[in-house]
């Protein structure tokens, strides 16, 4: 396992736990969902060797705490810490960054945002559901998933959310991929531990996102939009189809399904050193 050092950065309303592994060129980690600096735990090594890679918990969840457990959430915000950690850690100089799922949307953001700071983006399935032509149905979902967890509570709205993430016309239980997956004990405390947070603060917010295209477009040279080979049809695999269509760019296949990095780790992990070594 390659050393690494840890540390804790003051960002506006937020103090953010960090590590630090390896050597080289930075490339930031943007974790998605519930998860944090364990999420890369399969990858992160290996990139450590071409790279200093740094993961962090976002803020909310794990070991990054807010000043106000109460205070909403927003997307600005998150890509604002990332580029805190940029600031911190590459010394104004272009940094590769990859974000999944939430993460990646925080990544897009920090794109649009920062993109003098951006050397190469790579977003997996970012759940931006605002540009797809059918974006009410999926405003009605995050509605009924809200609503469920006010009245009934957290398993019966993830159990909401899973339905609605299936294949249209799939009517089968959601995949294994969809439930948490089965991690050491500690690792699915604090999983479960992040849940409410994320379906209380994180879905609504980061899931009525829009991002600016227009911009997008005139920095898709440094854009790589990827998706999991086992998503195909599945609600997080469509926008960044979606996307990757409407900027005129190639949409990259991952192993796997949305936690393709969790469960092909060896082949999401070289497939992802590919697609970050080209730069502007």
């Amino acid at each position: 396992m390659t050393a690494q050092t840890t540390g804790r950065l003051r960002v506006d309303g937020a103090t953010l736990h960090y590590e630090v592994r390896g050597q080289g060129p930075l490339l930031l980690l943007i974790p998605g969902g519930t998860g944090g600096t364990a999420s890369f735990d399969g990858i992160a090594d290996d990139l450590a060797t071409e790279y200093t890679v740094a993961t962090y918990d976002p803020r909310g969840m794990s070991r990054s705490t807010l000043d106000d457990p109460e205070a909403e959430q927003r997307v600005a915000e998150h890509a604002d810490d990332a580029f805190r950690m940029l600031e911190l850690l590459s010394a104004g100089e272009p940094a590769r960054v990859f974000g999944a799922s939430s993460g990646a949307i925080a990544a897009l953001h920090l794109l649009t945002a920062q993109p003098e700071r951006i050397a190469r983006v790579v977003v997996h399935e970012p759940p931006i559901v605002e540009v797809l032509p059918d974006a009410a149905e999926h405003r009605a979902l995050i509605a009924r998933v809200q609503a469920t967890f006010h009245t009934q509570g957290l398993m019966p709205a993830m159990a909401v959310f899973a339905a609605g993430l299936k294949k249209d016309g799939d009517t089968t239980e959601p995949k294994a991929e969809l439930r948490l997956p089965p991690q050491e004990a500690a690792r699915a405390e604090q999983t479960m531990a992040n849940l409410p947070y994320f379906v209380g603060r994180i879905v609504p917010s980061f899931m009525s996102y829009t991002p600016d295209i227009l911009r997008l477009k005139g920095l898709s040279d440094r854009l790589v939009l990827a998706c999991g080979e086992d998503s195909r049809g599945e609600l997080p695999y469509r926008p960044a189809a979606f996307l990757a269509e409407r900027l005129g760019t190639e949409l990259q296949h991952f192993p796997g399904g949305h936690t393709g990095l969790t469960t092909h780790p060896v082949e999401f992990g070289e497939l992802l050193r590919k697609a970050l070594r080209a730069s502007i």
